[in-house]
């Protein structure tokens, strides 16, 4: 015998209209349905008031709002689909405001080369390209370097070589910035510990040090 589906008459959502209001109910969609029926129309504003007092208590977070009424009122009209014969404090709002996609907000700057860098680096290198060679230049371009070079570090845990810090300032100038010939950069100190912001890796090492020996100094004193 061939079986059938749904045979005691389920009604599932999936199956139902899109709602326009999700969090006043599919039962506030049927209130709205009836009294749109209703031909008398002082009885149908009656009722229309009535479903405005439910709509306040299903979402009663709408009363934190400014002019709340009228916000209850706007949502009554877009459940009914903007088709709404009824004596309202307030006109029915435009179906075409509510309708218009937002207008893009437009990003400022352009897209970042080196995430890991940052964008003043991006904005010193430049400044840079436009100083006069000599050693006051050479000096600001180790400075950046060795900046640089901990900002590597704290996103890639791996050693970096002075060739890729000189590299990557030149791919970031477009080249236009060349390394001066010789320029070296210290070495790093191998207790240096350079941790991503907000995750505060040294408190347990150098700064638990200083409390226990504040707390230690404090006991004596007593």
């Amino acid at each position: 015998m061939e079986e059938t589906t749904n045979n005691i008459g389920l009604d599932y959502n999936t199956e139902r209209e899109r709602l326009e209001m999700p969090e006043y109910g599919r039962n506030v969609l049927k209130m709205v349905e009836k009294m749109k029926e209703i031909p008398d129309r002082e009885k149908r504003s009656e009722q229309a008031r009535a479903i405005v007092k439910v709509m306040e208590l299903l979402n009663p977070q709408v009363r934190q709002l400014d002019n709340y009424d009228h916000k209850l009122w706007d949502h009554l009209y877009m459940i009914a689909g903007f088709d709404l014969d009824v004596d309202s404090p307030y006109p029915c709002p435009v179906a075409e405001e509510f309708n218009t996609r937002p207008v893009p907000i437009p990003m400022k700057g352009e897209k970042i080369k080196a995430t890991h860098y940052g964008r003043n680096i991006e904005k010193i290198i430049n400044l840079l390209c436009d100083e006069p060679d000599g050693e006051l230049k050479t000096e600001m371009i180790r400075s950046l370097a060795i900046y640089m070079r901990q900002q590597y570090l704290i996103w890639n845990k791996d050693s970096v070589s002075d060739e890729t810090i000189f590299h990557d300032i030149e791919k970031l100038s477009d080249y236009r910035l060349k390394i001066p010939e010789g320029i070296k950069l210290h070495q790093i100190n191998t207790d240096a510990n350079y941790s991503r912001p907000g995750l505060n890796i040294n408190v347990g090492q150098g700064g638990g040090k200083n409390r226990n020996n504040y707390r230690k100094n404090k006991g004596k004193r007593k």
